[in-house]
C-alpha cells in the first residue's frame, strides 16, 4: 500500500468517525475533510481546483436549484392543493388511503424534496386518521416510505444519483439522462405499495401520542372577508365561492348590513358589502389581499381611520398573534367594546378558540381566557402592546403569503425545466438553474424565501464529499479495494455482485447520508465493474439505490424521523417492516439494472 493511500485512508477513517458520532454537523465534517485533503496537496493527492470542484459541480447546482423550484411550487400553493386532493381521494378506509397516498406521494417526491413532501403530507394524514378513526401509525409509515421511493423516479430527486452520474461522466462514460432510472423507480413504487397493502399487519396499530388537532396546529383561525364594491364575486352564488376556495376557506356565517342572513343556501348570491365569517389557515389570512375583490373586513373597515400623517412613521404593517391572559381585563368583553383601534392602535382580524364554533360578527365576539387574537397594525404600535398585562404573549403571525395566482406560471416553469433537461435541450444543471432563476423573476417565490429554502447543509456536504471520491480514485484506493473484491468474487454472477453493492450501501447508509455512502462506494463499484470488463453503470446505480432505497432503521432517512413520534414507532417497527422490504427492493433493483444495462432477461427463465 502506497503512502498516499495510507494518508487518504486515515482522512477517510476520521471523516467516517465524525459522520457516525454526529458530534459535528455533516456539512462541517465535509469541509474538514476537504481542508485535510487540501493540506496534503504537497503529496499530490488533490490540487486546489480539484478540492473545490464540488461546489461548482452539477450535483451541487442541481440540488440548490431543485430546492428553489420546490419552494416555488410550495409558495404558490401547488403542492398544498395536490396534497389536499390526495387527502380527498383517499376515502375513509385504510387500504384505499394507502393505495392512493403512496403512488401520489412518490410522484410528488420525484419532482420535489422528499422531506418537504413528507412534512406536507403528515398533517393531512393525521387529519384523515382522526376524522375516519383510523390508526395514524398504519398510514404514516407507508407515506414516508413512498416519499423515499419517489426519489428513485428521477435522477435529480436525490443527491446520491447526481453524484453517481457525476462519477460516470468523470470516468469518460456517457452521462445518464434524468429518466434513466425511472423504470426501476416505477417498479419499486409499485412493489412498495403492494407490499404495504398486503403486509399492513406488519405495521403497528397505534393512535398518535400527539394528535395534530387544532390545539397543536392552530391551523384554522376565524376571520371575516369583505366582498368589495368591484368584486368579481358580486352576483355569484355562495356555492361557487365555497367550491373555488375548497380546502382553503370554510364559510361559517354570512352577514349583510351587519345582520346574519337567514337564507344561506348555496344558490344564494353574494352582494357588495357582504361579510363572510370563515375559518382559514394562517397562510390564507396572510394571502387574502391578493384575492381580487376580497379583503379582511376589519382592515377595510378600520384601516383608513388611523391618524393621517403617522402612517410612514409608524413603520411597516404586519400581522401579530396574542393570547388573552388569565384574569385579563379583556375577558368577558367583546372586541368592539374594547375598541382595539382607539385604545391599542391595532385591529383584530382573526380569532382562534380551542372549543366551539363561532357565529356572527367578529367584533361582537366576547373574549375568553386563552383566545388567540390575530392583530393587524404597524410595527411601532406593537412595542407597548408586548408589555400589556392583558396578553400572555405576543409573537409574529405564522402565515406566509402565497401568490396563488402565479401557480400556473410556477407549474409551467417546473415542467419546462424538466423537459429541457430530459430532451437535452439544455444541460441538466443549466436547465434547473434557469428554472430556479425564473421562479424568482416571475415572483412565484421571493428571493429571501428562495435562499431560505436551500438546505445549505446538503449543498456544502456535496461540495465537500465530492473531493473524497476524486481522491479515492486518484490515490488508487478504489482500484485497490476493487482488486481485493475481484480476488474473491471473480466467479460470482453479475446479479450477485449487484446485490452485494446494493446491500453494502444499504447497511452503510444507516450511519451515513446517502450522498456520503455513494461517494465512498461508487468508485469501488466502478473499479470492480471495470476489472470484470462489464458496464459500470448498473454497479454504480445499484450502489446509489442501496443508499437511497433501504428502510432498515428510522435514522436511515430524514423523512422517517418526522413520523417517528406522531406514529409512536419504535426502532423494531422499522426493522420488522424494513428487512423484508429492503430485500425485495434489492432483488428488484439488481434484476432490472442487469436487464437495462447488461442485457439480462426481464422475465426469469427467458433468454437475455
Amino acid at each position: 500500500m502506497e503512502f498516499q493511500q495510507i494518508l487518504f485512508l486515515a482522512i477517510l477513517a476520521i471523516t467516517l468517525g465524525l459522520f457516525v458520532s454526529e458530534r459535528l454537523r455533516v456539512d462541517l465534517v465535509a469541509l474538514l475533510a476537504l481542508l485535510a485533503l487540501l493540506a496534503l496537496t504537497l503529496t499530490g493527492i488533490l490540487g486546489p481546483k480539484e478540492a473545490l470542484s464540488g461546489f461548482a459541480s452539477e450535483p451541487a447546482i442541481i440540488v440548490a436549484a431543485v430546492f428553489v423550484l420546490s419552494a416555488g411550487l410550495s409558495a404558490t400553493g401547488i403542492t398544498e392543493r395536490i396534497g389536499a386532493g390526495i387527502g380527498r381521494a383517499a376515502g375513509g378506509s385504510e387500504w384505499r388511503t394507502i393505495a392512493v397516498v403512496m403512488p401520489a406521494t412518490a410522484a410528488l417526491a420525484a419532482f420535489s424534496h422528499h422531506v418537504m413532501v413528507t412534512a406536507m403530507m403528515l398533517p393531512i394524514l393525521m387529519r384523515i386518521a382522526r376524522d375516519q378513526k383510523l390508526a395514524a401509525s398504519r398510514l404514516l409509515m407507508p407515506m414516508s416510505l413512498a416519499a423515499s421511493l419517489g426519489t428513485t423516479l428521477t435522477l435529480f430527486s436525490a443527491p446520491a444519483f447526481l453524484l453517481s452520474n457525476d462519477l460516470i461522466k468523470r470516468a469518460g462514460l456517457p452521462s445518464l439522462d434524468i429518466f434513466a432510472i425511472t423504470p426501476i423507480g416505477i417498479a419499486l413504487v409499485v412493489l412498495g405499495t403492494v407490499y404495504m397493502l398486503l403486509g399492513r399487519w406488519l405495521v403497528p396499530k397505534r393512535e398518535s401520542d400527539a394528535p395534530q388537532g387544532d390545539y397543536l396546529k392552530l391551523d384554522r383561525y376565524y376571520t371575516e372577508l369583505l366582498v368589495e364594491e368591484d368584486s368579481p364575486w358580486i352576483g355569484k352564488p355562495r356555492g361557487e365561492f365555497a367550491k373555488t376556495f375548497d380546502d382553503r376557506l370554510q364559510v361559517v356565517d354570512w352577514l349583510r348590513h351587519g345582520m346574519r342572513r337567514r337564507n344561506q343556501r348555496l344558490d344564494s348570491v353574494l352582494a357588495a358589502g357582504d361579510v363572510l365569517l370563515v375559518r382559514a389557515s394562517p397562510d390564507e389570512i396572510a394571502s387574502i389581499r391578493d384575492e381580487p375583490g376580497l379583503a379582511l373586513h376589519a382592515v377595510a373597515k378600520y384601516g383608513d381611520k388611523r391618524e393621517e400623517g403617522k402612517s410612514e412613521a409608524l413603520g411597516e404593517e404586519q400581522l401579530v398573534q396574542a393570547v388573552v391572559a388569565p384574569h385579563s381585563e379583556f375577558i368577558g368583553r367583546s372586541v368592539s367594546d374594547i375598541d382595539f383601534l382607539r385604545n391599542l392602535g391595532v385591529v383584530v382580524v382573526g380569532l382562534w378558540r380551542r372549543e366551539g364554533w363561532l357565529h356572527g360578527e367578529l367584533s361582537e365576539m366576547v373574549l375568553q381566557e386563552g383566545d388567540l387574537l390575530v392583530l393587524w397594525g404597524q410595527q411601532q404600535n406593537f412595542e407597548p402592546l408586548a408589555a400589556h398585562h392583558g396578553f400572555l404573549m405576543l409573537v409574529p403571525f405564522g402565515g406566509q403569503k402565497k401568490p396563488r395566482r402565479r401557480a400556473p406560471v410556477a407549474l409551467a416553469i417546473m415542467v419546462a425545466a424538466v423537459a429541457a433537461a430530459a430532451t437535452e435541450t439544455l444541460a441538466p444543471h443549466i436547465a434547473f438553474l434557469a428554472g430556479a432563476v425564473a421562479m424568482v423573476l416571475t415572483r412565484c417565490v421571493d428571493i429571501e424565501r428562495a435562499y431560505q429554502e436551500i438546505d445549505v447543509r446538503i449543498f456544502v456536504m456535496i461540495g465537500g464529499v465530492i473531493p473524497l471520491g476524486i481522491a479515492m480514485e486518484k490515490t488508487g484506493t478504489a482500484a485497490l479495494v476493487a482488486d481485493l473484491l475481484l480476488n474473491h468474487t471473480a466467479h460470482w454472477s453479475p446479479l450477485l455482485l449487484l446485490l452485494v453493492m446494493f446491500g453494502t450501501a444499504a447497511l452503510l447508509t444507516q450511519i451515513l447520508s446517502d450522498a456520503a455512502t455513494t461517494v465512498l462506494l461508487a468508485p469501488i463499484a466502478l473499479a470492480l465493474a471495470t476489472g470484470l470488463e462489464l458496464n459500470p453503470v448498473p454497479f454504480v446505480v445499484c450502489t446509489a439505490m442501496g443508499a437511497v432505497a433501504s428502510f432498515l432503521t428510522p435514522i436511515g432517512h430524514h423523512g422517517n424521523l418526522l413520523i417517528l413520534n406522531p406514529g409512536r414507532y419504535t426502532f423494531g417497527d422499522f426493522l420488522r417492516v424494513g428487512i423484508p422490504l429492503t430485500a425485495a427492493i434489492a432483488i428488484t433493483t439488481a434484476w432490472l439494472a442487469r436487464w437495462l444495462w447488461l442485457g439480462g432477461p426481464l422475465v426469469p427463465g427467458s433468454s437475455g
